[in-house]
């Protein structure tokens, strides 16, 4: 009977969810193939070769999978369980007649709704009231209400999204529904919305309330803000990025909320990845908020996610029998 390996390399970026799906495929095809499972929560550069070496199907989330692994093994087949696959080497798998398989679209919803729930975090002083109310404050003063910071309501403001693909247009219109003023800068120069009106990056930074970054990291957007355009956004404004470390030149930042006292920063991205022990960033406190990169992880979305690796694996299976 035939043999198919298939080796998870990172299961840890799946969270809890469950991959019995993965597993429930040896006993579906149980008189057909012979088909091994491998589960590691994590791999580092020294060890992929040796876990994929005899595997025909490798699913990775941030592995990297280079040109000497992939002529150094048997894979058949990689499944990136992500949307980006700057980790796989394209080119050899191209002529290697290896498919990669990533998966578009499963992290849209979850990504917006960590767009909000960072902005409404800094927009209305979170962090300040919830302290103040812990802190046992709140139970020793004799008024109902403590103004200690001022928020502004979302309605009426300008919104700038850099990056307008399936992510940045569903984020401008949900900001459209509080009653913002949305423009956009489009990283590639290839996105049009006759919807909204498109911006140059100067432009949109001197001009918009909140920025919010949804944009892949490339040659287009590496260090796309940094010391030479970060003086223009306004001492008030919020930025957001929630599309890739590397984005935001992290040093001109720091120096630019040194400069602006009530710029206010949220990252789910960072240029490295996990952070690093006391990042500088860290010392606003109140007005930075940083996320583990975590913007994609909603529950429903690693389903989606999960379901279609689930899929193409599976029809792989099946050319196989």
């Amino acid at each position: 009977m035939q043999k198919l390996k298939i080796v998870f390399l990172d299961q840890i970026t799946l969270g809890d969810s469950s991959l019995k799906r993965f597993t429930d495929l040896k006993e579906k095809y149980k008189n057909q193939i012979d088909i091994e499972f491998k589960f590691y929560d994590s791999t580092a550069k020294n060890e992929t070769l040796e876990r994929v070496q005899n595997a025909q199907i490798v699913v990775t989330n941030k592995v990297v999978i280079n040109s000497e692994i992939m002529r150094n093994s048997d894979i058949k087949m990689i499944c990136v369980t992500a949307t980006g696959i700057n980790n796989i080497d394209l080119e050899t798998a191209k002529n290697l007649n290896i498919p990669v398989n990533n998966v578009a679209g499963y992290s849209t919803e979850s990504v917006l709704s960590q767009t909000f729930s960072m902005l409404f975090y800094l927009m209305n002083s979170s962090k300040y009231y919830d302290d103040y109310v812990k802190s046992g404050k709140y139970a020793e003063t004799s008024v109902f209400t403590h103004i200690g910071r001022n928020f502004s309501e979302l309605k009426g403001k300008k919104v700038g999204i850099i990056g307008f693909g399936t992510i940045g247009k569903r984020v401008a219109e949900v900001f459209e529904a509080f009653g913002t003023t949305v423009f956009y800068y489009s990283t590639s120069g290839q996105n049009n919305d006759e919807n909204y009106s498109r911006l140059e990056l100067d432009k949109l930074l001197e001009t918009c309330d909140i920025i919010s970054i949804h944009a892949p990291l490339n040659s287009n957007t590496q260090y796309l803000l940094n010391k030479n355009n970060l003086h223009l956004v306004k001492n008030s404004a919020v930025i957001l990025n929630i599309g890739r470390g590397g984005i935001i030149n992290e040093d001109d930042l720091f120096d630019a909320m040194n400069q602006k006292d009530n710029l206010k920063v949220g990252l789910d991205v960072l240029e490295q990845e996990p952070i690093v022990k006391n990042h500088k960033l860290l010392t606003f406190e109140e007005r930075i908020f940083i996320s583990p990169h975590i913007a994609w992880t909603g529950v429903e979305a690693r389903e989606r996610l999960l379901e279609t690796t689930k899929s193409q694996i599976e029809e792989f299976i099946t050319s196989q029998i």
